[in-house]
C-alpha cells in the first residue's frame, strides 16, 4: 500500500509521468499492477470470498471419489493463483482450506498435503506478477506478457499431468498412501 501511494504521489506531482515509468522498463508497469493485485487479494479474503469459495467447492465435491476430489482441489488451487499477486497470500489464504476439503473427502492426509504443497510451487509460473522472481524476470523484457501467459497455458497442463498423474502414482509406489 505504501509503495502504491508513493507511486501515485510521484505521478500526481509530476515528478514522473506514466510514459516515464513505462520507458524505464516493464518493471514499473508490473510493480504497479502487482500492488493493485496484492490489495485486491487482501480484500477478497477480508470480504469473505476465500472462505465462501472453499465452502462452495467442498459442498460441490461432497460424496465424490477421493481421487476426483484431489484432482479438482489441486486444479482449483492451481488456477486460483490468477486471483493472487503473491504466493504467500495465496498459500496462507487457501492451502489449509483445500487441505481440509481433501482430507474430509477421504484423500490420504500426506498425499493431500504434499500435492497441495507441490502445486504451491508450480503455480509460480502462472503469471508475470504472482511469485517473487516473476516480476524481475518479466521486467527484463525478454518475454512479452502474451508469451508468458501462452507458455504457462502449455506448461501448466504439463505440470498438472506430471504431478497429478505420475506424482500420485510414484507416491503410491513408495508407500506414501
Amino acid at each position: 500500500m505504501t509503495a502504491f501511494i508513493a507511486l501515485t504521489l510521484i505521478l500526481l506531482t509530476g515528478v514522473l509521468s506514466w510514459d516515464d515509468v513505462l520507458h524505464e522498463t516493464g518493471a514499473w508497469n508490473t510493480f504497479t499492477w502487482f500492488s493493485v493485485l496484492v490489495m485486491m487479494a487482501d480484500q477478497l479474503n477480508k470480504m469473505g470470498f476465500i472462505p465462501w469459495l472453499s465452502k462452495t467447492i467442498a459442498a460441490s465435491l461432497h460424496g465424490m471419489n477421493w481421487m476426483l476430489v484431489l484432482t479438482v482441489a489441486c486444479l482449483a488451487y492451481f488456477y486460483s493463483h490468477y486471483l493472487f499477486a503473491s504466493a504467500t497470500a495465496h498459500i496462507s489464504a487457501m492451502y489449509l482450506a483445500f487441505l481440509g476439503i481433501a482430507i474430509s473427502s477421504g484423500v490420504p492426509g500426506l498425499l493431500a498435503a504434499l500435492m497441495l504443497g507441490f502445486f504451491g510451487n508450480i503455480f509460480g509460473s502462472t503469471t508475470h506478477y504472482g511469485y517473487g522472481p516473476a516480476p524481475v524476470l518479466f521486467g527484463s523484457g525478454y518475454v512479452t506478457q502474451n508469451e508468458w501467459w501462452r507458455l504457462n497455458a502449455i506448461l501448466g497442463l504439463v505440470y498438472i499431468v506430471i504431478w497429478l498423474g505420475l506424482g500420485t502414482l510414484w507416491m503410491k509406489v513408495i508407500g506414501y498412501w
